[in-house]
């Protein structure tokens, strides 16, 4: 009898050590390993596992997509490119309770109610559990199909015999194989589950969702898109963004607003994330960040305040801190806006994190307000990237974020000078274009 075989597996990433360790070498977590058995399933098991193809000239190849799967929820559209394409393994991750399965929920009956069939499958609650939650938020039809089962090849059974139109895996940690000794939710079961699922979908291209906990990185390199679920208990507003998209752009988001009865979603973000905005308040400014191809307006918003500590603090959320610091030193050095000793809090309103370098100039602006105690003007917007020696560099799809400023109200836009060749004129909006942070200080007040 052969003797069993364990190994240990980090649980954030996946990566597999013959000993424990207590670092992570592949995501740098800390106690993330996990003993498993390692699984040795007969061949007749693993023989099933394949696509049965065989080589053929590319140019024969047909390269049509087809008609997309429309989920009747705009922003979930947008996020997935366009719909939902056939045989796709789409994987949403997010942390627990902030609505994956409520949203799933609504799409899935958009769906039946458009005559498909559709297979919800939970693993976490029991079938009178979703009924009322289906009831709450009105997400019921004849053809939404609701199984509980944890067994992954009762799941495959059932989809074999039901021939569904979309599937959805409600979660996938919850899902276990009977060839693996592992228990559910382990880096083995999840990626067992996954790649059988996945390959189901594509045989048969029936699409399927995978709703994971937190961030499965794990199954990132699998899945053809990758969506994950932003957004916290602290406001009502919910984010989907696109990490990966095999038939779309990334980094696309959806927004949406968490109501009694579900999930309704918000088709002007730039008005949402300002409709609380401040006037006349030093430290408050407004830029147009870019995500995907939506340009949505967000307020960033700076408190500079003397320190009474050995050691000033520094706090950016929503910004990466990293760029606030060194944004901070151009300012003491080129500027002469000396805040070494000064406490620094900087916030994006509503909870929402921008990354793009697009958005230095508003923090540099919002630093300067704050620390001179003067308040930017209200109605003007301000973008691009700063370089360490104070220059203003230039930002892409500029024509794009303008126009969304000026659609907004806003008449007056301070971008660098080197976008101006490239820029069409906006109706209604003052452009002061500038090329170094001495030029903002000398326009902005």
């Amino acid at each position: 009898m052969k003797k069993s075989k364990t190994s240990f597996f980090c649980q954030h990433c996946g990566y597999m050590s013959p000993k424990w360790l207590g670092k992570c070498p592949s995501c740098s977590g800390w106690n993330c390993f996990a003993e498993e058995l390692v699984s040795q399933p007969d061949s007749g098991g693993r023989a099933s596992m394949s696509f049965d193809g065989k080589p053929q000239p590319i140019e024969d190849i047909s390269a049509d997509e087809g008609e997309r799967m429309l989920t009747g929820i705009a922003e979930i559209d947008r996020v997935l490119g366009g719909g939902i394409v056939d045989g796709s393994a789409i994987l949403i991750g997010g942390e627990p309770g902030i609505g994956k399965s409520t949203l799933m929920l609504q799409v899935m009956k958009n769906i039946a109610v458009g005559g498909r069939k559709v297979l919800y499958v939970s693993g976490e609650e029991s079938a009178h559990q979703i009924k009322l939650r289906s009831n709450r938020i009105g997400a019921s039809a004849r053809d939404l199909l609701v199984l509980v089962e944890v067994s992954l090849e009762k799941i495959l059974d059932h989809v074999k015999k039901i021939e569904p139109a979309i599937v959805v895996i409600d979660s996938i940690q919850t899902v276990y194989s009977g060839d693996l000794m592992s228990a559910p939710g382990s880096v083995g079961q999840v990626r067992e589950a996954s790649s059988r699922l996945i390959l189901s979908a594509k045989k048969n291209g029936i699409p399927v969702f995978l709703i994971g906990h937190v961030t499965p990185k794990v199954l990132e390199h699998m899945v053809d898109t990758v969506l994950y679920f932003e957004g916290d208990s602290g406001h009502a507003y919910r984010i989907i963004r696109s990490i990966k998209n095999r038939f779309g752009p990334t980094n696309e988001i959806g927004v949406f607003e968490m109501q009694d009865k579900g999930l309704k979603e918000v088709p002007n973000p730039s008005a949402f994330f300002l409709a609380e905005r401040p006037q006349n308040a030093p430290g408050s400014v407004v830029v147009p960040s870019l995500e995907g191809t939506r340009p949505i307006l967000v307020e960033i918003q700076a408190l500079v305040s003397q320190s009474n500590l050995g050691m000033p603090r520094r706090t950016a959320i929503g910004v990466d801190h990293n760029r606030v610091s060194l944004l901070v030193a151009v300012l003491d050095r080129i500027c002469g806006l000396h805040l070494g000793g000064s406490d620094i809090f900087i916030n994006v309103a509503g909870g929402v994190r921008v990354e793009e370098p697009a958005v230095d100039l508003g923090v540099v602006a919002a630093m300067a307000s704050s620390f001179l105690d003067r308040p930017v003007d209200p109605r003007t917007v301000i973008l691009g990237e700063v370089g360490l020696t104070g220059e203003v560099r230039a930002v892409s799809q500029m024509d794009v974020r303008v126009k969304e400023a000026a659609r907004l109200g806003f008449d007056k836009c301070i971008l660098p000078k080197t976008n101006m060749a490239s820029l069409t004129k906006t109706a209604k909006m003052e452009i002061c274009a500038i090329s170094s942070l001495k030029d903002l200080l000398e326009n902005l007040f």
